[in-house]
This record gives structure tokens, sequence and C-alpha cells, in this order.
């Protein structure tokens, strides 16, 4: 009888301690590796570096475009550069033209 009552204070002295030394550890581990632990944070931080800096691409992008379509109106357009671009790229040429063929990889433009 004074084993069983021993086990019992036993028991009783070491299952709460335990119960909240592992509900502790829980939490810690969690904190580290959970969700919204803080490896997850430092991941959603680079993938937010990453973001803004698409953003920045694409703005520029963007602008880039913008000034491509403006410097197609009617009034903006310059003829020799119309002329000189569309002969090199369509390999148009005048016959009074002087032609320096260049390698297959080394292009003008």
């Amino acid at each position: 009888m004074h084993i069983i009552h021993a086990i019992k204070r036993f028991v009783k002295a070491t299952i709460p301690p335990l119960f909240f030394l592992l509900l502790t550890a829980y939490f810690v581990k969690n904190t580290f590796d959970g969700d919204h632990g803080l490896k997850s944070y430092h991941i959603q931080q680079e993938q937010m570096i990453r973001a803004q800096q698409s953003q920045q691409d694409a703005i520029s992008e963007q602008a880039a475009w913008e000034r491509r379509v403006k410097g197609l109106k009617e009034n903006a357009l310059d003829a020799d550069l119309l002329d000189e671009r569309t002969r090199v790229m369509l390999s148009y040429s005048n016959q009074e033209e002087i032609i320096i063929p260049y390698k297959t990889n080394e292009h003008l433009y």
C-alpha cells in the first residue's frame, strides 16, 4: 500500500510540470518553425523584397513602353530615323548605298 501511495505522489508531482514543459516546448518550437514563426517571417520578408523589385522593374518597363508609344505619334516621328531603322530591319538598301556586311552574330542593332 505504501508503494502505491508513493507512485501516486510521484505521478502527481511529475505529470503537471512535464505537461507544462511540453506545452512550453511546443510554443517555443512554433515560435521558430511554425506558419507564423521567425523562419516564415524571414521568408516572407525576402519574398516581399523580390516582389517590390519586380514591381519596380514593371514600372520602369511600362515607362519605357510609354516613351516608345509617344515616339510613334505622327508629330514626334523622325523620318530619317524611321527610314534607317526600316532599312536595317528589312534588309533594304538603295543601289547607291555602300553595304558593309557583318558576321551572323555581330548585329548593328
